[in-house]
């Protein structure tokens, strides 16, 4: 491994080095001043291969293009955003913003030098903030993989946790190298946080992720390590007898914590519908695979009828004489007739006082809460109804010069907002919400269905589009989000129709960006651009979709 860069210097003639944060088996982060951003801070990233040889330089630099354009997919106010990579003296980096805050693991050791740990509350703080991360991760198909106290950092300017230090960034390190080799990377992870199916097998899924979080959680609620928790013998964690917690709570990091991957909440959606459950103590835990009984916590719990006491004295038995009132048949049916009027009037009463009573929180209707359905032999939670329709705003999107359009607006909880736009096939289209907070977007085909995989919820989308007609973006709120301010930026680029050269000539073009607004050649007079002919053969032209995307590299020109 190379030795480490001195401080002070200026990497591509804009990032100066002021100290290093800290160093792996192959890869090395430094905290820098971007000096063309107003000296702003971010991390970079130093990854040093030990490959040697042109070709095996050019194997790895297309390797690490390749997993950086992936990181660079990553868009979430609580994951650090990976600004680009460059190349220099045969290092590899990968440029993020730096987040100012303590670890998780820095706050445990402040709370034990105390003599106290995390809280309850805390922790199921901590994991309800990052659940929608991994959900939205896992959607771009990535795995932390290295979930752990040290890798969690509590925001300094808005307390939120923030997810730093992915596994694919370990990954890419361990697999540059041997760029030939198709093995599967066996050393990415932390013993003792990451499951046995990523330690040994070299396999991650969206629920090993979830594994490491719950021991996480389990290691902040007792103070001690995964060694001191986990029984080798028996495949199990022994936490519980340190820390007494919501049993509820239990039975979902238990379920999180299952040997098996099969037996745990397969995604992070499922874990956030099983913790709604805490919320409303008198709704079962959705459960897929579990027949454990739910214990319910809070509210009223029925008071046993008491039972005959051979030391309580026996009723009283009513004077010898009723028993000719009883003889007589209009006695009995005048008092039968009295206690069916009396009955009736005391249920009216009782009815009309519950109804006038202000509703509490444990008095929610049942049907709002998720009833299991056996399917199968096995439990199966419904989605849970709600009363009220999604709001759907649909307005015309306008697009103005340059062939983009910018909308400001605000997005509330239970709303959906669409803009509707006419495009044709080969157009490149990009949009990217800027400036808000746990918005999602989808862009539709005029079925109102996603126009492929990448284009369902997510926070941005650049590609090009497969048929004319009308199209529309969808915006909505992530779960657990009120209400966002948002600026929705569109560029659809248009349709140029180039003429082949005989040989290729490069030539200096704008970089790629997620961006895409072009400008065109202002022209005296405004007129129609000339729709092309079609010829008997096709004529190849080059487009931009023959060229890889890469990340944007800045220029190196001071």
């Amino acid at each position: 491994m190379q030795p480490p860069i001195t401080v002070g210097t200026i990497l591509q003639n804009r990032y100066r080095i002021i100290q290093i944060l800290g160093q792996g088996g192959f890869a090395r982060t430094y905290l820098v001043e971007d000096q063309r951003r107003f000296n702003e801070l971010c991390a970079i990233k130093e990854l040093t291969p030990t490959t040697v040889g042109t070709s095996m330089w050019e194997k790895t630099q297309e390797l690490f293009q390749r997993e950086a354009a992936i990181l660079y997919q990553i868009e979430h106010p609580q994951v650090p955003k990976f600004r680009e990579r460059f190349e220099q003296d045969q290092r590899l980096f990968l440029v993020e913003d730096y987040i100012a805050g303590k670890t998780y693991r820095n706050i445990l050791s402040e709370r034990q030098a105390l003599g106290q740990n995390l809280t309850e509350n805390e922790v199921l703080l901590l994991i309800r903030s990052l659940l929608p991360v991994l959900e939205h991760i896992h959607s771009r198909g990535i795995i932390h993989r290295d979930i752990s106290p040290e890798n969690i950092i509590l925001r300094e300017s808005d307390s939120k946790p923030v997810l730093i230090d992915f596994g694919v960034v370990k990954e890419l390190a361990t697999r540059l190298q041997s760029p030939d080799s198709t093995a599967p990377v066996t050393s990415v992870g932390k013993l003792g946080y990451s499951p046995s199916e990523q330690m040994q097998a070299g396999q991650a899924y969206p629920n090993s992720d979830l594994y490491a979080l719950a021991v996480t959680a389990i290691v902040l609620l007792t103070g001690r390590e995964p060694r001191e928790l986990f029984d080798e013998n028996q495949l199990s964690w022994n936490w519980q007898q340190f820390v007494r917690v919501n049993p509820q709570f239990a039975e979902i990091i238990n379920r999180m914590l299952n040997y098996r991957p099969s037996d745990r909440y397969q995604n992070a959606s499922d874990v956030i519908a099983a913790l709604q459950a805490i919320d409303r103590p008198t709704a079962p835990i959705p459960n897929n695979t579990s027949n454990i009984q739910t214990v319910a916590v809070g509210g009223r719990q029925p008071q046993p009828v008491p039972s005959p006491s051979p030391n309580r004295p026996a009723p009283a038995i009513p004077p010898s004489n009723s028993s000719s009132v009883l003889d007589n048949p209009l006695a009995v049916g005048a008092i039968g007739s009295a206690v069916v009027i009396l009955a009736g009037v005391g249920s009216w009463a009782l009815v009309s006082s519950i109804r006038s009573q202000p509703k509490t929180p444990q008095e929610t209707p049942a049907q709002t809460f998720p009833s299991p359905i056996i399917s199968g032999g096995s439990l199966t939670p419904s989605p849970t109804p709600t009363n009220t329709e999604p709001v759907i705003l649909s307005k015309r999107l306008i697009f103005g010069a340059g062939n983009t359009a910018t909308v400001e607006n605000t997005i509330k909880e239970n709303q959906i907002v669409q803009y509707s736009f006419a495009a044709q096939k080969g157009q490149r289209l990009t949009a990217v919400v800027e400036q808000g907070n746990g918005i999602i977007l989808s862009i539709l085909d005029n079925k109102k269905q996603p126009i492929d995989n990448l284009a369902n919820q997510v926070p941005s989308y650049d590609g090009r589009l497969l048929l004319t007609g009308r199209y529309t973006i969808q915006l909505s709120l992530e779960p657990g989000i009120a209400e966002s301010d948002y600026i929705l930026t569109v560029g659809l680029e248009k349709l140029i129709r180039e003429t082949p050269t005989p040989t290729f000539t490069p030539t200096p073009t704008p970089t790629l960006s997620p961006i895409i607004s072009p400008t065109p050649t202002p022209s005296p007079t405004a007129s129609p651009s000339p729709t092309p002919s079609e010829t008997p053969t096709p004529t190849p032209t080059p487009t931009a979709t023959e060229e890889p995307i890469d990340i944007p590299t800045p220029n190196t020109s001071p």
